[in-house]
C-alpha cells in the first residue's frame, strides 16, 4: 500500500464530492420538485425534444468528423517535418485559449452569407450561418484540440520499426494502417471522441452567434436554458439540465464501455 493512502484518497473523495457531486446532485433535487411528471412533460416538449435533438445529434457528428480529421492532424504533425510545423502545432490549442464569444463572432463573420467563406457557399446554394450547420462546424472547431491532443501523443509512441516489420512480412500500406498502427490508437480516438462530444453538448458561447437561434430550426438545448432563468423557471432550467446529465452520463458511459471493450480485444491496456 502506498504510504499515506488514506488521506490522498480522503482528500480525493472530499473535493470529487464537493466540486463535482454536491452541484449535480443539488441540480437533481431542483429537478425533481416537478416530480417524474413534470419532468417527463419538460422532455416531451416539442420545443425542449428539438433543442435536445439538435444539441446531442450535432454533437456527435461533429464528434467523428472531429475525431476523422484530429487523426490525420495528429498524424502529419507527429510523422512528417516540414517549415511551419512548430506555428501548426501551436494552432491546434487556439481554441482552448480563444474565448468562445470571439470564436463565435469570428464564425460568424466568416459563414455569413456575405463573408468570407459564407458568400462562395452561398452561391452553391448552402447557407452555412444561422442554420444547424453553423452549429456543427463550431462544434467541430471546439472539438477539433481534444481530438489532436489524445491521438498525438501514442502516434509519437508507436515505433516505426513495427510498421517497417509488417512490411517485411509482405503486408501492404494499408493492411500495415489498419492491423498495426490503428489498433492500439482507438482507445485514444474514442477519448478524443467522447471529449469533443461531451464539450459540444455543453458548448454555449461559440455557438449562439453563428446558430440564428431559431425554435425548432437552430435552437441549441444551453440556449433554452438560459433562456428558462431569464424568464425565472428554475424548476424548467432544472429539468432540461437534469435531461441533459443523463443522456451525457449514459453516452459517456456506453463510450466507455466501448473503450474497455477495444482494450480487451486488441491487447492493448
Amino acid at each position: 500500500m502506498i504510504p499515506g493512502f488514506g488521506i490522498s484518497f480522503g482528500y480525493t473523495l472530499t473535493c470529487l464530492g464537493l466540486i463535482v457531486l454536491l452541484p449535480l446532485a443539488g441540480l437533481v433535487v431542483k429537478a425533481s420538485g416537478l416530480g417524474l411528471s413534470g419532468i417527463w412533460d419538460v422532455a416531451t416538449d416539442p420545443r425542449v425534444a428539438s433543442a435536445l435533438r439538435i444539441s446531442f445529434g450535432v454533437s456527435a457528428i461533429a464528434a467523428l468528423v472531429a475525431s476523422v480529421f484530429g487523426f490525420l492532424v495528429a498524424w502529419v504533425l507527429t510523422r512528417y517535418r516540414f517549415p511551419g510545423r512548430k506555428l501548426v502545432d501551436a494552432a491546434v490549442d487556439l481554441p482552448f485559449a480563444l474565448p468562445t464569444a470571439v470564436a463565435g463572432i469570428a464564425l460568424a463573420s466568416l459563414y455569413a452569407p456575405d463573408g468570407l467563406l459564407g458568400a462562395p457557399l452561398a452561391r452553391l446554394g448552402i447557407r452555412a450561418a444561422y442554420t444547424p450547420i453553423g452549429i456543427f462546424i463550431a462544434m467541430v472547431f471546439i472539438g477539433l484540440p481534444f481530438a489532436v491532443r489524445t491521438v498525438q501523443p501514442l502516434i509519437a509512441e508507436i515505433d516505426k520499426e513495427i510498421e517497417e516489420a509488417s512490411a517485411t512480412l509482405g503486408a501492404t500500406r494499408f493492411g500495415t494502417l489498419t492491423r498495426v498502427v490503428l489498433p492500439p490508437l482507438i482507445p485514444a480516438v474514442l477519448t478524443g471522441f467522447a471529449l469533443a462530444f461531451a464539450r459540444g453538448v455543453g458548448e454555449y458561447g461559440s455557438i449562439i452567434f453563428i446558430a440564428g437561434n431559431l425554435p425548432y430550426v437552430s435552437e441549441i438545448a444551453p440556449l433554452l436554458i438560459v433562456i428558462k432563468l431569464s424568464e425565472f423557471d428554475y424548476g424548467g432550467a432544472a429539468a432540461i439540465a437534469t435531461i441533459m446529465l443523463g443522456i451525457s452520463f449514459l453516452t459517456l458511459l456506453a463510450i466507455n464501455l466501448i473503450q474497455a471493450w477495444s482494450r480487451r480485444r486488441f491487447g492493448y491496456v
